[in-house]
C-alpha cells in the first residue's frame, strides 16, 4: 500500500516542482504590482494581510495559468528581476493616473497659503500637503468606484499571456498602450493645473485686489490679510466645486481605462 502511494506521488513530483517554481515567480510579480498599484500599496494595510493576499492570488493564478516547464538553461535571478519589473511597471502606470490629482491638490494647497501645513504620508514616508492628500484619497475612492482595481488586476493577468514567467525580454509595446503612457506621464502637471485652475484663478484675483488695496491704503497690512482670506476663499470654492470635480476626475480616469 505504501509503495503504491510513493509511486503515485513520484509521478506527480515533476508537476509539483514546476508549480512551486512558477508560483514563486508569480509571487514576485505580485509583489512588484503591490509596490506601486493604488490601494494595494497602502502601508496602512498590515504586511501579513498583503502577504496573505499575495499567496492566495498566487495559488489561484498558478492553477489558472498552468505554467510551462522551466527552460533548462534558465537563470532564476534574471527571471525574478524581470517578473518584479513587469508587476511594478503595471502598478506604476496605475499610480501615475492618480498622481495628476495629487499634483492638483498640491497646487491648491500652495495657493491657499497652507504650504507650512504638511502631514506624513505613510505610503511614501514623505511630507505631503493636506489638500494633496485629501484630493489623492478622493481620487483613490473614485478610482475604486469605477472599477480601476479591476483594470489593474485584468492587466496583470493579461501580462502572463504577453510576457510568460520564464520570458527573457519584456515586450513593452504589447504589454501597455505606450501612447497613453507617454501622454499621462508628460501631462501630470498640466492635468493637475487644470484640476486646480478654479482655485488658482480665484486666489489670483484676490491677490490683485489685495495689491490694489496696499497701494491705495498703505497702512493696511495686506500680508496678514492674505493669510486670513486665502484659506477661507479656497475652502469655500472647493466646497462649491467639489461635486463638479467628482465628474471631472471620473471622466479623466475613464479616458485612461484602455491604457493597459
Amino acid at each position: 500500500m505504501i509503495e503504491t502511494i510513493v509511486q503515485d506521488i513520484s509521478k506527480y513530483l515533476p508537476e509539483i516542482n514546476n508549480a512551486l517554481g512558477a508560483g514563486f515567480l508569480i509571487f514576485v510579480r505580485i509583489l512588484g504590482l503591490m509596490r506601486f498599484a493604488p490601494c494595494l500599496n497602502r502601508k496602512e494595510i498590515p504586511s501579513m494581510v498583503k502577504i496573505a493576499f499575495a499567496l492566495t492570488f498566487t495559488i489561484i493564478l498558478t492553477g489558472v495559468i498552468k505554467p510551462e516547464m522551466p527552460p533548462a538553461n534558465g537563470l532564476l535571478v534574471y527571471n525574478l528581476i524581470l517578473n518584479y519589473v513587469v508587476g511594478a511597471l503595471i502598478g506604476y502606470i496605475a499610480y501615475c493616473i492618480l498622481a495628476a490629482v495629487e499634483a492638483g491638490g498640491d497646487m491648491i494647497n500652495t495657493q491657499m497659503g497652507m504650504s507650512s501645513a504638511m502631514v506624513l504620508d505613510p505610503t511614501s514616508s514623505t511630507q505631503v500637503s493636506i489638500m494633496g492628500k485629501f484630493l489623492g484619497l478622493m481620487g483613490l475612492l473614485i478610482f475604486i468606484n469605477i472599477g480601476g482595481i479591476y483594470w489593474v488586476l485584468n492587466a496583470f493577468i493579461r501580462s502572463f499571456e504577453i510576457f510568460p514567467i520564464y520570458g527573457t525580454a519584456i515586450p513593452l509595446t504589447q504589454l501597455i498602450n505606450t501612447d497613453y503612457l507617454v501622454k499621462i506621464t508628460s501631462n501630470i502637471l498640466y492635468i493637475g493645473l487644470q484640476f486646480a485652475s478654479p482655485v488658482l484663478l480665484a486666489t489670483l484675483g484676490q491677490d490683485i485686489i489685495l495689491g490694489i488695496i496696499s497701494k491705495t491704503a498703505p497702512q493696511i497690512n495686506v500680508f496678514q490679510l492674505s493669510f486670513l482670506f486665502k484659506p477661507v476663499m479656497g475652502a469655500f470654492l472647493l466646497s462649491v466645486l467639489l461635486p463638479m470635480l467628482f465628474g471631472v476626475v471620473n471622466d479623466y480616469f475613464l479616458t485612461y481605462s484602455h491604457i493597459f
